[in-house]
């Protein structure tokens, strides 16, 4: 499949160094209003665009990685379906609900595949705490924590006009803790109510530096999120505990790469050791946009839903927005079914 990116700022790297990596995918094209920022694409053979809508006039192109801030998403995925192209596309996958419905619908009219990055799902040491989650070998959960701590400074909001903006994707729980948002409603499902708080703290930008969250979830566990861009000097943690009655399994780590306790009752020393060694040998694995993007093309051939769909995107974003809600109106915001109330 030919790809094309839109937006060659910070984020379209790692989609580049992906498909690249692909033996199934070639980057065709990208597409930036600035023709500096596509230089570094020329190594790749991309065929440069300063016109979106040129771009999705090509022939040769079956997909669209959209990679610009969020507040341009909806629109542009609106474009892209209509031109049948298949979309990957970076979270947030918009700013508001209403968007997020737009950008799912319209893809779904035009019979177009819709996936969207999540990379943190694809982690080796994510995929074995999910599958021991989803055998049940941790009994009922009883309550679950994701914290993010880290150094995101002006010299890093500097690299982008967007990066800390509200106009764009407000503060760190849009930015940092998205996708830890999206784990912990992989591993409890469904949240019931939210309450938060946040502030800007010391991080001296528009959007908040520094918020927790409480989410009570459908089964009756509790979850908290806990989230700092303005740790001081530099990353800090990454991390997700999941309490049960039959264990406990914390990932933790400056990058969330490794498993920090590890006690499941149910699993003999023999597993245990086999399942640590694992991650352990090869903590990164195959990239998660790596993974994103070839089982897009899988998709397309197999005709059937990618594994991160719009609809999983919008569900952590709607937590996300759950947050802010809570803490500007200062109380419990009521969700059915993950859906806001």
């Amino acid at each position: 499949m030919n790809f094309a990116i839109i937006g060659c700022g910070f984020k379209a790297r790692s989609h580049a160094a992906a498909i690249n990596r692909i033996p199934e995918a070639k980057l065709a094209a990208v597409c930036d209003l600035d023709e500096s920022a596509m230089e570094q694409y020329k190594e790749y053979g991309a065929k440069a665009y300063t016109n979106y809508n040129a771009l999705l006039a090509e022939d040769g192109v079956d997909a669209i990685c959209i990679c610009t801030p969020a507040s341009y998403h909806a629109v542009l995925v609106e474009q892209a379906a209509a031109a049948k192209k298949h979309i990957v596309l970076d979270q947030p996958m918009a700013l508001s609900l209403d968007e997020t419905e737009r950008i799912v619908e319209v893809c779904r009219e035009n019979d177009v595949k819709l996936t969207i990055v999540h990379p943190h799902r694809f982690r080796p040491v994510v995929m074995e705490l999910r599958k021991i989650i989803e055998a049940g070998m941790l009994g009922k959960i009883s309550h679950a924590s994701a914290r993010i701590n880290l150094n995101r400074n002006r010299d890093f909001c500097a690299e982008s006009l967007w990066r800390g903006a509200k106009l764009h994707e407000c503060g760190g729980l849009m930015g940092q803790a998205i996708d830890y948002s999206d784990l912990l409603l992989w591993f409890l499902g469904q949240p019931k109510q939210v309450f938060s708080m946040a502030a800007t703290g010391i991080s001296n930008l528009e959007g908040e530096g520094v918020a927790a969250g409480l989410i009570q979830f459908e089964s009756g566990a509790l979850g908290t999120i806990e989230m700092s861009t303005a740790v001081y000097y530099r990353n800090f943690e990454e991390s997700i505990t999941i309490f049960g009655e039959k264990g406990t399994v914390k990932i933790g780590g400056p990058n969330a790469l490794s498993f920090e306790h590890f006690d499941v009752r149910n699993l003999s020393e023999t597993e245990t050791e086999r399942i640590l060694e694992k991650v352990k040998s090869d903590p990164w694995g195959v990239p998660g946009h790596e993974q994103t993007i070839s089982d897009l093309i899988q998709s397309v051939k197999e005709n059937r839903e990618p594994l991160v769909t719009g609809e999983d995107g919008k569900r952590a974003l709607e937590l996300v927005l759950a947050f802010y809600k809570s803490a500007r109106n200062n109380s419990p915001i009521g969700m059915r079914r993950g859906v806001l109330v």
